[in-house]
């Protein structure tokens, strides 16, 4: 499926069907080191769900950086460089674990602008996410494409991290931790397990930590705030990459509704690496 325009993909659709397998639930609580597993019939704790709908496809099918080749259902920008920015989840209802569910993807919207780096290209893909017919997840994805890294153009310093935190915990995303989250979610971008290539072809200093991972450490972090409440919605923004063995912390304090939170991801050296809103 080829387009001539990027922005021609707007529309199309995609279904998939599978389990919410146990499994898998349990091998994240052990990756994260948490006390408690979910089992079969519990509901899916938030972000979890990101770990279901991946296709396992053969290495043929994939691109230099190990995602799928582009032109299936997400389109062809010729932009090599593919990095999930951010999004916008609502939760509904809850994914029961050990019940079947269906994901219905679309691609929302294509704009294309040119920055500081580059060509750049937006794709928004919004997902729904049910079970027995009753929604229980929907969630916007923005992904951008962006061109190779140009050595002569320095990033931009990145912005400091908020102060006044009221819930701070410490995480250190050692490279076993980034190998079992790609292998969890399916993802096969190289720049979390190849050092070689996300410092040559991706110019990182080191392995990049998955803003997924990041934005779900967050989402368990305001559970934890909010002990009883349901999380309903959550928003997420990469502001800035973390990298492999250097300890980030995942910080909250009160939002303006009673119950909601911001949430951050404070950077080893202050800056901010990713910022979040939490409602209840």
């Amino acid at each position: 499926m080829m387009d001539h325009t990027p922005a021609e993909a707007i529309g199309r659709r995609e279904t998939a069907d599978a389990p919410i397998r146990p499994e898998p639930a349990a091998q994240l609580a052990a990756t994260l080191d948490l006390g408690a597993v979910p089992a079969e019939g519990d509901p899916l704790p938030p972000g979890w769900h990101w770990m279901y709908f991946n296709p396992f496809l053969p290495r043929s099918s994939l691109g230099p950086d190990g995602h799928a080749k582009r032109g299936g259902f997400l389109p062809e920008t010729g932009l090599p460089r593919r990095m999930w920015a951010g999004g916008r989840i609502s939760y509904p209802g809850a994914l029961k674990i050990g019940e079947r569910a269906r994901k219905e993807s679309r691609i929302q919207n294509v704009s294309e602008k040119s920055g500081r780096a580059g060509r750049l290209c937006f794709v928004t893909v919004q997902h729904r996410i049910s079970q027995g017919g009753v929604l229980c997840i929907e969630e916007e994805q923005d992904i951008v494409y962006r061109e190779p890294p140009d050595p002569a153009v320095q990033p931009p310093e990145p912005a400091a991290a908020p102060d006044g935190a009221e819930w701070s915990e410490e995480i250190v995303p050692d490279p076993t931790l980034l190998f079992r989250y790609s292998a969890l979610t399916s993802n096969g971008h190289r720049i979390h397990y190849d050092r070689t290539y996300a410092q040559q072809n991706e110019g990182y200093p080191d392995l990049v930590v998955h803003g997924p991972l990041t934005a779900t450490l967050l989402q368990g972090l305001a559970t934890r705030c909010r002990p009883g409440l349901r999380l309903r919605q959550f928003t997420f923004r990469g502001m800035a990459p973390l990298f492999v063995t250097r300890p980030f912390r995942i910080e909250a304090k009160r939002g303006e509704g009673p119950d909601d939170l911001s949430l951050w991801a404070r950077g080893p050296d202050g800056e901010l690496a990713m910022r979040a809103e939490a409602f209840f």
